[in-house]
């Protein structure tokens, strides 16, 4: 199966140095280029591509506001891998929040890349959640208070359901967390795959970021 994949940077030279790497495999093709977040927008609704590569900053329209726009209030939002060029950018923290399925940097390898695109179109985040807090922790100022844990989807989540989601959010993997609760590792999928449909979110990375928006977690505990 090939993966359709629309790049957005402002850059001439990295859209270009993007698309050789990600044409040379014979699974993914590249459908479109954006050299604004609004195009880029406009684009990713025309040619519905399993991936957007965004760079985060922008003209018009940051890559921030296009990933809410792709990913917010949709049946099928579109799947987007963030590009930047510093590590620990606070905007990766907001790409996140806005529905990114990871970030990579820009100096990342060709495989790297590949390797990161295949991983998102898959439904899979490529941040793991453990680096994941670490960013929030570090950017923990810049983000909303956090809201009392009294939604109604909360309400609807199991005891059990609550322990998978607390050490997700601690970075634990499917394996850790069945050892840490006696279970098989197919249940703990199980129980991961109810949170998410629960919970209206796409990945176990938006899984961390809900549960600072909630005050399920406070920065820097661990």
């Amino acid at each position: 199966m090939t993966i359709s994949v629309l790049i957005a940077d402002d850059q001439p030279l990295m859209r270009a140095a993007l698309r050789m790497y990600l044409e040379a495999e014979s699974d993914i093709d590249v459908v479109g280029e954006a050299g604004d977040g609004e195009r880029a927008v406009a684009l990713a609704e025309q040619l519905r591509p399993d991936v957007v590569v965004m760079d985060i900053r922008m003209p018009n329209l940051d890559g921030v506001e296009a990933t809410r726009r792709l990913t917010t209030g949709r049946t099928e939002a579109v799947k987007v891998l963030v590009i930047t060029t510093f590590d620990l950018d606070e905007n990766v923290v907001e790409a996140l929040r806005a529905g990114a399925s990871g970030f990579l940097l820009k100096d990342a390898t060709a495989d790297e890349l590949v390797h990161a695109v295949r991983v998102v179109a898959a439904g899979d985040a490529l941040l793991a959640p453990a680096v994941t807090r670490r960013l929030l922790d570090q950017y923990a100022h810049r983000l909303p208070p956090p809201t009392p844990p009294e939604s109604q989807s909360l309400k609807n989540l199991t005891n059990r359901e609550h322990q998978v989601l607390a050490l997700v959010t601690r970075g634990y993997s499917n394996s850790a967390i069945a050892r840490e609760l006696h279970l098989a590792d197919s249940s703990v999928k199980t129980h991961v795959s109810h949170l998410l449909h629960k919970l209206g979110l796409t990945d176990r990375v938006q899984l961390v970021v809900f549960a600072y928006e909630n005050g399920l977690v406070q920065p820097g505990a661990i």
